[in-house]
């Protein structure tokens, strides 16, 4: 095993192992700076672990943690939703149709350089105070972003699939439709994922401004204004574990939608999947009867919007607040697509088992 090979790979056993040794050692780094009665960092620069733990139970006791956490999820997700669809339609355009590239490309590029913390104002005196303006805010600040990759991703497509369409007789919308789409979409899914920590960075800004809770208004409320770095750190891990949850969310539908991409590349001519370890084949297992029992419990929670089921009412939409028609339809589509999928694929397993 060679640990200083330049982009050198590591067995998977190993590379847990390294990845929970790292963490341990931060983790005992920062123990040994903050501890005792005369730490080595005073408690007001840094609190201890214990405190950072303990501080975290206060939040959610005191400060409706759920509440405000789900408040700025629903910003993130509205924002974050607006910012793909007008990428996306917009990108295309500009990426495929030379008059709209010649007319908007380098606008695009320029509005990479505007500071977003300096258009707030902006944002305020056309849209308010309110959630729209957040909303906006947000999607502008990813759109920026996201508009140069989907227009980089389609000038990445082959030529060799183009031609094959083309001598296959394609026309141009098939073209689109078979060789751009596919081809973008897939390599932009994992942008998607990358540039959800800048959401995140955003949303922390903006939140900070007007009434309508959130983690950003909570840190600034409860951390910075009131003084208690304790709640202040715990609540920065509770994003970083909310970033972290969300990333492999991403991943997860990354892999039911565009499965292709993770296929060895001396295995995708015979289709066969890459081999996984036996944790991995396990949670691969149980993972499709999590997820419905997940999407099983969000129809319950949107069901007992308009019948009352679980012995409260408006549970989600006191929870996501303005944001909460998108975040319905959302969590109704999800929902149903993991019941669908799971179906199909007890159905499958049925039909394979009958054969054997």
């Amino acid at each position: 095993m060679k640990l200083f090979e330049l982009r050198g790979s590591l067995p998977a056993r190993t590379k847990i192992m390294l990845e929970v040794a790292g963490i341990l050692m931060l983790l005992a780094i920062w123990f040994l700076l903050t501890a005792g009665t005369d730490p080595i960092v005073p408690s007001g620069i840094l609190p201890s672990p214990i405190r950072v733990i303990r501080a975290m139970g206060f939040v959610f006791v005191e400060n409706e943690l759920i509440v405000n956490l789900c408040r700025s999820i629903g910003l993130n997700i509205c924002g974050y939703l607006e910012a793909v669809v007008i990428s996306i339609v917009f990108g295309f355009l500009v990426g495929l149709i030379p008059l709209f590239n010649g007319l908007f490309a380098k606008p695009i590029d320029a509005f990479r350089f505007v500071p977003l913390t300096g258009v707030i104002g902006l944002f305020i005196v056309w849209f308010g105070l309110g959630v729209p303006m957040k909303v906006q805010f947000l999607a502008f600040g990813i759109l920026i972003y996201m508009l140069p990759v989907i227009v980089t991703r389609i000038n990445e497509v082959e030529d060799v699939y183009l031609k094959t369409a083309y001598t296959l007789g394609a026309s141009k919308w098939q073209i689109v439709r078979t060789v751009y789409i596919p081809h973008v979409l897939s390599k932009f899914s994992d942008d998607i994922r990358v540039l959800t920590a800048i959401s995140w960075t955003y949303i922390i800004i903006i939140e900070s401004i007007g009434n309508e809770g959130g983690l950003g208004a909570l840190m600034w409320r409860t951390g910075i204004r009131q003084g208690n770095i304790d709640k202040l750190f715990a609540m920065l891990f509770i994003i970083i574990i909310i970033g972290f949850i969300q990333d492999k969310l991403f991943m997860m539908m990354d892999k039911k939608l565009y499965p292709y991409k993770y296929l060895k590349e001396s295995t995708k001519a015979s289709g066969q999947l890459k081999s996984e370890n036996t944790f991995k084949n396990i949670l691969n297992k149980i993972l499709p009867y999590i997820s419905l029992v997940i999407a099983v419990f969000m129809l319950v929670l949107l069901i007992n919007e308009y019948v009352v089921i679980l012995g409260k009412a408006n549970i989600l939409s006191y929870a996501f607040g303005p944001t909460y028609p998108v975040i319905a339809v959302l969590i109704a589509a999800i929902s149903l697509w993991i019941i669908i999928d799971f179906i199909n694929l007890t159905k499958i397993k049925h039909v394979t088992i009958k054969k054997a």
